[in-house]
């Protein structure tokens, strides 16, 4: 009955557009009180335990190092260099969008940030030259996506917390599928706008790039320094984001001069209210699972898989598929505490390596930030460009349908993730 109602409860409150967080820590406070074996100070020595942990530290240092960056005109020089890789091509804004997403995948680990920050520069750049609103955004909402995959992944760093993995070899194993995502979006981004007839915005000239790249970096040095420091050994991934909010504000303050002592409160306190939203969700999906797992919740729906099949290729399918329908209706954090524990249940039955899993569950749900209601990044394209989104998901289609096929590569293809991760980790 306490698992029926926690259920029941948590559907009906995202039914009704309960906020996340609280539609996740009501359902299990409700499930608390009807089966009446512990009393409601453990709610709130759950979810405090449930982020008090080293790694998770991680998760507020990389937003803020997002934050900082931006605010220090990182963003400008960044889309400066993508223009000069990628300008010459079709469509050529439509594909430097996409790459300047990938470059600042590597500083933000946020999806979300990562769609803002070169969104509200290119959104309206790409509008300027005639492209469609709607196109522009999805266009950048798909860029955006790859934020989670490309490292260093506030996802991936929770997905390493709840299952013991190895952080830098999941950051590792992210790379190559970061760039297989992000190469075949800027194909489809190529392509339509081909034929839509955009153009591109400057021929390829090494001399460009060669001054783009002094501009952008330092810049660049923080993706360097996090993803060098981790899978050299140098450092933790938390020590790295400490490592990288130094540096951050050293290269805006001391270097670009962007930024001043007077802009420090605000900058502190628009980091701590986008990491407040993450952590609350992480604290209140905690107490979730934890009464899921009294109620052996984990267990029942792994039996069930296997109940349906023990083909290990049909298994991951029906669990991508799981995932996937997750990702549209839940916000990645909550996705991750509630799904890792079932589907780690039912791994043992796969054989599938932990590192190339959570690939595979970032992957997902990555996608899932394309698909509405919940779709975080088309959300916040939408909001740049003024459209509807239900105009943006009409036209992210293709970019949808090129990243299911990337997906499938990912599951199947374990070495696209694992090669590099076993390099690294000897």
């Amino acid at each position: 009955m306490t698992t029926e109602l926690l259920l029941i409860s948590l559907l009906f409150l995202f039914l009704i557009h309960a906020p996340i967080a609280v539609a996740i820590g009501a359902s299990a406070m409700l499930a608390i009180v009807v089966q009446g074996e512990f009393p409601l100070m453990m709610m709130a020595q759950r979810m405090f335990g449930g982020v008090d942990s080293f790694h998770l530290m991680a998760v507020p240092l990389f937003m803020f190092t997002g934050v900082v960056m931006e605010a220090g005109g990182i963003s400008r020089r960044i889309i400066d260099l993508a223009n000069a890789l990628v300008g010459w091509l079709p469509g050529g804004l439509a594909a430097v969008a996409v790459v300047s997403a990938m470059f600042f995948a590597g500083i933000s680990g946020s999806a979300a940030a990562d769609t803002a920050a070169v969104g509200a520069i290119l959104i309206p750049a790409m509008k300027r030259a005639g492209y469609r609103s709607d196109f522009s955004a999805a266009v950048q909402a798909s860029g955006g996506s790859v934020g989670v995959i490309i490292p260093p992944s506030i996802p991936m760093i929770i997905y390493g917390y709840l299952t013991g993995a190895s952080i830098s070899r999941l950051f590792a194993a992210g790379i190559v599928p970061g760039l297989l995502v992000g190469g075949s979006l800027i194909a489809v981004a190529s392509a339509l706008s081909r034929k839509s007839g955009y153009a591109a915005t400057q021929p390829f000239l090494m001399r460009e790039v060669l001054r783009t790249f002094r501009r952008a970096l330092l810049a660049l040095g923080a993706p360097v320094i996090i993803l060098g420091g981790i899978l050299g050994g140098i450092f933790t991934a938390t020590e790295s984001a400490a490592v990288a909010v130094v540096y951050a504000l050293a290269v805006g303050m001391v270097v670009y001069r962007t930024i001043g002592l007077r802009d420090l409160p605000q900058l502190f306190a628009e980091g701590a209210v986008t990491s407040a939203v993450v952590m609350f969700i992480i604290a209140s999906a905690s107490i979730f699972s934890w009464v899921a797992a009294i109620e052996s919740l984990p267990e029942r729906v792994a039996g069930t898989l296997l109940a349906m099949t023990e083909n290990p290729v049909l298994l991951l399918l029906l669990i991508n598929a799981v995932l996937l329908a997750a990702g549209t209706f839940v916000e990645t954090s909550a996705a991750l505490i509630l799904l890792v524990p079932v589907i780690a249940a039912v791994v043992p039955a796969l054989g599938v390596d932990p590192i190339h899993l959570g690939v595979i569950i970032v992957t997902n749900l990555a996608i899932g930030m394309l698909t509405p209601p919940m779709g975080i990044c088309l959300i916040v394209s939408g909001a740049i460009s003024g459209d509807r989104i239900v105009d943006v998901s009409r036209s992210v289609l293709p970019f949808l349908a090129v990243l299911l096929v990337d997906l499938l590569l990912i599951t199947f293809f374990p070495s696209l993730s694992l090669w590099l991760s076993r390099l690294v980790s000897g």
